[in-house]
């Protein structure tokens, strides 16, 4: 799959076409996108050094965090917290299809599938709050991932497409988590619940592991929507990341699902 540099290039070309092409017709303010062969190893860029707010997707190390303890100690997948926390659907705008109970106990496995496959703040909140925050900004130092930002903004930009890519590099190759802990987490990524993205416009066949996050600014009216994961193209998975910028969530959806299709369908030809 696209193994030579005049594919990734052609790759990269038509991917920048659609974004000016976006942004001409003012869908979207901004994008940045990372793409990288999983197999072969060459990748591209466009806007990759461009800090975004993370949103949502800061679930997914948290997640990683807590696998890495269970690793050396697997009851603490089976401890149990109580939720105190109401949910304030305000919060979120786009809204979990599944919610923890109030003053219900759930054990932190139960947490961690509904903060990843429904995107749950509740369970994110409980999953923070019951954790060594220094752990898991050892997550981040672990796999070079810089987040200083976030000690002067935490709600900020903080990080970078290609670096947030990492995550999900690292969980394919194995390298943070042992095998049986990446695959579980590629296995609940596989199960989010969120199909306006990068899986929006691919065949139903296709396996994707992802994660969405979203964020709207009410002092400026920016919102910024993101989707990253890995694609199960047969015999050669890829990883694509699509962060997003503009006034409207739907149009930032619908860009992140055409820059996916227009990869997946070159891809694809370059297959045959």
């Amino acid at each position: 799959m696209v193994p030579q540099d005049k594919n990734i290039n052609q790759l990269r070309e038509s991917t920048n076409f659609i974004i000016n092409s976006q942004i001409d017709a003012k869908n979207i303010s901004f994008a940045a996108v990372y793409f990288r062969d999983l197999n072969n190893g060459p990748w591209f860029g466009i806007n990759e050094k461009e800090y975004f707010s993370p949103a949502s997707l800061i679930k997914v190390p948290l997640m990683m965090t807590y696998y890495k303890l269970a690793e050396s100690d697997p009851s603490i997948l089976q401890k149990e917290i109580e939720n105190i926390i109401p949910y304030d659907p305000s919060e979120q705008n786009i809204v979990p299809t599944n919610f923890l109970e109030l003053n219900k106990k759930y054990t932190v496995e139960q947490l961690i599938n509904q903060m990843i496959i429904y995107s749950d703040n509740v369970a994110y909140e409980i999953l923070l709050s019951n954790i060594d925050n220094s752990l898991v900004y050892k997550t981040y130092q672990d796999l070079g991932v810089d987040i200083s930002r976030a000690q002067l903004d935490p709600s900020g930009n903080i990080i970078r497409v290609k670096d947030y890519a990492s995550f999900f590099r690292i969980l394919y190759n194995a390298s943070y988590l042992n095998r049986n802990m990446s695959e579980k987490a590629l296995s609940l990524l596989s199960q989010v619940i969120y199909n306006k993205g990068l899986n929006a416009k691919l065949p139903d066949n296709i396996k994707i592991s992802h994660k969405f996050g979203e964020r709207r600014y009410t002092s400026t009216n920016e919102h910024q929507l993101h989707d990253c994961g890995i694609i199960y193209y047969p015999d050669n998975p890829y990883l694509l990341c699509i962060m997003t910028r503009g006034h409207d969530f739907n149009k930032l959806s619908s860009a992140i699902a055409q820059i996916s299709q227009s990869i997946y369908k070159e891809i694809s030809t370059t297959k045959k």
